[in-house]
């Protein structure tokens, strides 16, 4: 099933056209990357799917039905959640707490009892691998840790869409293999996700297929072998030493 459709989006703040014409779909179960330059309209076309930003034309379908006009909370309980979707961590209560917050939002929080928040924040936590550090202070929290507690709290919004802006930032080569697994992990438990991120290497890692922003038009998309490959894509951003990467993916 298709669960996002974007149908000639376009958005405008007065003169300037950030997101122009950009038509694109992706499926349950699918990891789509996005990438492009700084400028590119990737951050604005993520606020326009959580509705935190109305687009001006066009129209954007989630599992079939337009969410055009819908304000944030009703697009988060209709199941489509990103990180930061309520707040940063509070950095003096637990990290359990800050999860339980999380519960109480998105598409079945409603109504939920403080036992069931619970439940479903442990659930989270031991989902992201972190019920070791349920009882502690999100302030202690190394940044892998803190990154790892800020996409437990939106999976306790119960999410169907997932949407993960650069959350990979800050973190070292082996803490970035390991958010590639955690979110392939996220995937496989039936929520689809969509990934910015700058580093096209762990784009190649963590992506089913790639599109690609510049100037706020869609130039492409395709798997990731195909997308590196694009003469369009690295002119205008992946630079030449892209043009003879070789995966081993």
């Amino acid at each position: 099933m298709t669960i996002v459709e974007s149908i000639g989006l376009t958005k405008n703040f007065e003169n300037l056209k950030v997101l122009h014409d950009v038509s694109f779909s992706f499926q349950e179960g699918e990891i789509l990357g996005l990438i492009g330059p700084n400028g590119s309209g990737k951050t604005t076309l993520i606020n326009c799917i959580t509705g935190n930003i109305p687009f001006t034309t066009g129209d954007l379908l989630f599992r079939g039905k337009s969410i055009r006009g819908l304000k944030p909370h009703q697009i988060s309980q209709m199941g489509i959640t990103k990180t930061y979707e309520i707040a940063p961590p509070a950095t003096q209560i637990t990290a359990l707490e800050n999860v339980m917050v999380g519960s109480l939002f998105g598409r079945n929080g409603k109504g939920r009892s403080m036992r069931e928040a619970r439940q479903k924040a442990e659930e989270a936590l031991d989902f992201l691998e972190l019920s070791g550090q349920k009882g502690v202070p999100a302030s202690n929290l190394n940044v892998f840790e803190r990154k790892r507690l800020e996409v437990s709290m939106v999976l306790a919004m119960s999410p169907r869409l997932l949407l993960l802006d650069e959350i990979m930032s800050g973190l070292n080569q082996t803490e970035v293999k390991d958010a590639v697994r955690l979110i392939k992990k996220i995937r496989d438990s039936g929520v689809s996700i969509l990934v910015v991120e700058h580093i096209m290497e762990t784009m190649l890692q963590v992506s089913d297929r790639v599109m690609v922003l510049h100037h706020g038009v869609k130039i492409t998309e395709g798997s990731p072998e195909q997308v590196l490959k694009n003469e369009a894509v690295i002119k205008a951003y992946l630079g030449s030493r892209f043009g003879e990467l070789k995966t081993s993916a």
